[in-house]
């Protein structure tokens, strides 16, 4: 007869509980399992699931009671390792969010917007679209794959109980937040340069012939000429992508080994 003793079964508890937490939190604050649309369902079996096939390979756990203030204190540090490794894959797609709110507001279609339940605010229909769009060639390229990996890696670099973290790698992660305005930026100017040249073109021949106003011609023109550059832009949106996935998986790795508490 097999028996199980509660010293085993809290060790399964624990073996299960403390990664569980940590894969739960991130996918939680991912942009692509954290969409309101993913049923609570489908979270918690894909955690429990990751949870399954990291636990045997986990380094040896901290000898704290499950129930006990330091096995909370534990699960708050997992909670705040996962929602940080999402926070970071958050500002990577909300880059293109940026850039897309740039190109709307230039183009005239700051009125184009449509509540979005993910971030519970309105959002530019061009914005969406671009986050869409980001998000197929962030599949393409495999990098949900590539985070599964670094998530499963954290565990050792970060192993359950750390103790603590080093703090400037909390101001290193907001310093990476200016990522989506210089990085969107630099999307959106090519659009945003053409389109103000036009604009300013537009306004000196109103004040030359009053008669050709703003709403017969500047928006038409405006939109017209945004579109054709959008769709010269989307030609060459890969090769940017690639190199923003790449950069941002590479700063998740190099920021995990500095939340890393000093020896």
């Amino acid at each position: 007869m097999v028996e199980v003793t509660f010293a085993q079964l809290q060790g399964w508890l624990m073996l299960f509980l403390w990664p569980f937490v940590r894969i739960t939190a991130f996918l939680m604050a991912a942009p692509l399992m954290g969409h309101s649309s993913v049923p609570r369902q489908a979270k918690i079996g894909l955690a429990a699931l990751l949870t399954v096939v990291v636990g045997p390979n986990l380094p040896p756990l901290p000898d704290a009671p499950l129930m006990s203030w330091a096995s909370l204190g534990i699960m708050v540090e997992q909670m705040l390792i996962g929602i940080a490794i999402g926070l970071i894959m958050r500002v990577m797609f909300a880059v293109v969010q940026a850039a897309g709110e740039f190109i709307g507001l230039q183009m005239g279609l700051a009125f184009a917007t449509f509540f979005s339940p993910d971030t519970g605010a309105n959002t530019m229909i061009l914005s969406r679209l671009l986050y869409m769009i980001t998000l197929l060639m962030f599949l393409a390229f495999n990098g949900h794959l590539i985070v599964i990996e670094i998530l499963a890696s954290t565990f050792f670099t970060l192993p359950i109980g750390v103790g603590g973290f080093n703090a400037g790698a909390f101001e290193l992660l907001v310093r990476f937040g200016g990522t989506i305005f210089v990085s969107g930026m630099l999307l959106a100017l090519p659009l945003v340069g053409s389109l103000l040249i036009i604009n300013l073109s537009l306004g000196i021949l109103n004040r030359s012939a009053p008669q050709l106003t703003v709403f017969n011609i500047g928006f038409p023109m405006s939109l017209t000429a945004g579109l054709f550059l959008l769709m010269v832009l989307m030609t060459d949106i890969g090769r940017f992508l690639q190199r923003l996935f790449g950069d941002g998986l590479l700063f998740l790795r190099q920021w995990l080994d500095i939340l890393a508490p000093l020896s």
